[in-house]
């Protein structure tokens, strides 16, 4: 653990002294990259200096205690120390796991009603207030991509990025199943119904991630249509692309013009194609995806929203929170953090 955290440490200091070299201010490209290099390593190395002063407050401790009269606030001193020791090296085992390389990400996500119908996409829409709601509350800006609403209300599909700070970090474990439980307003003798919305959270990909061929792509553009079918354009500016090598469709009709929805669309079928590849790997590595908290695969049912009994739950670990009122208003970080948690004690336990 000292040896990677000195070798931080070198690292973050020749990154400082770098920085302020008058060739390296003048190019701003590589101003941004060890900008963002020492970003990444400073919580290690800022953490480390506090622990080689906790060792120094340690020993000396330890020779406050050869003195008679220091002796005994010596030795209650060293007990606070001895504690603090112990916690600091808990952080410093968290934030020494190896980092998931995409957390720092933004991400599209996309929610799409499944079983029960139009209670499936009236769910969908619950879903997607309820992702948007958290990610205002994180200072996150989310841009709608794609919208296709259900005639009862919420979505058939919806498609939107999220733009913010380590994104990607938050809500990678939302991909799944989310099973929800209650009384739809169509249900006249006041049954509970079961019904499900599927989640895909994938870490936006940038063009140096993906290469894509012209010659791989088809595009073709239409009307865009809003809510109920009615025109929103007198123009073909929608846009839909299709990846002829993966039958992969992406569609987006949200912006004023075809050019900016095919950029959309681009960007969107980039993400898919590199999350694909991502869950490839994924399956290639077997066991480890099976220890994984998220698959992203949409059949695994990950979550149950309980109405009636104002109760959720996380499945994957066993997690159970009775304040669905709130989560459903975007209240999110108690869950979020648990998955975190859990993920960290897994690789801590070397799963």
């Amino acid at each position: 653990m000292i040896e990677r955290l000195t070798a931080i440490e070198t690292r973050y200091n020749e990154l400082s002294n770098e920085l302020i070299k008058p060739e390296t201010i003048a190019n701003i490209k590589k101003t941004m990259e060890l900008s963002k290099e020492q970003a990444e390593i400073r919580e290690a190395y800022e953490i480390f200096q506090d622990y080689k002063k906790i060792l120094e407050q340690i020993e000396d401790a330890k020779e406050m205690i050869k003195d008679p009269e220091l002796s005994d606030i010596a030795k209650e001193e060293l007990a606070l120390l001895e504690n603090e020791k112990i916690i600091t090296e808990s952080k410093i085992e968290i934030i020494l796991l190896p980092k998931d390389p995409n957390d720092g990400k933004n991400v599209i996500v996309e929610i799409r009603g499944a079983a029960g119908g139009d209670e499936a996409n009236i769910f969908a829409g619950d879903l997607y207030r309820m992702y948007t709601r958290y990610a205002e509350d994180q200072g996150w800006k989310i841009d709608i991509l794609n919208e296709e609403y259900s005639e009862a209300g919420g979505f058939s599909q919806v498609e939107f990025m999220i733009k913010g700070k380590n994104v990607y970090s938050k809500l990678k474990y939302e991909s799944g199943a989310h099973r929800v439980q209650r009384v739809p307003e169509t249900e006249t003798q006041g049954r509970v119904h079961t019904s499900t919305a599927t989640v895909l959270v994938m870490p936006e990909a940038e063009e140096v991630d993906i290469d894509l061929k012209t010659s791989d792509i088809r595009v073709d553009v239409y009307r865009s249509s809003g809510k109920g079918g009615q025109g929103v354009n007198t123009t073909d500016s929608a846009v839909r692309i299709t990846h002829l090598p993966t039958g992969i469709v992406v569609t987006c009709q949200n912006e004023r013009s075809q050019i900016q929805n095919k950029e959309r669309c681009l960007q969107m079928l980039r993400t898919r194609l590199y999350e694909a590849q991502l869950r490839e790997h994924d399956e290639a590595l077997g066991a480890e995806r099976k220890n994984k908290i998220g698959t992203g695969d949409r059949s695994e049912k990950i979550r149950t929203y309980n109405y009636p009994q104002n109760r959720i739950t996380d499945h994957r670990i066993g997690f159970t929170l009775k304040q669905l009122d709130r989560v459903m208003d975007g209240n999110l970080d108690e869950i979020i953090e648990a998955l975190i948690t859990e993920d960290q004690a897994r690789k801590l336990r070397g799963e």
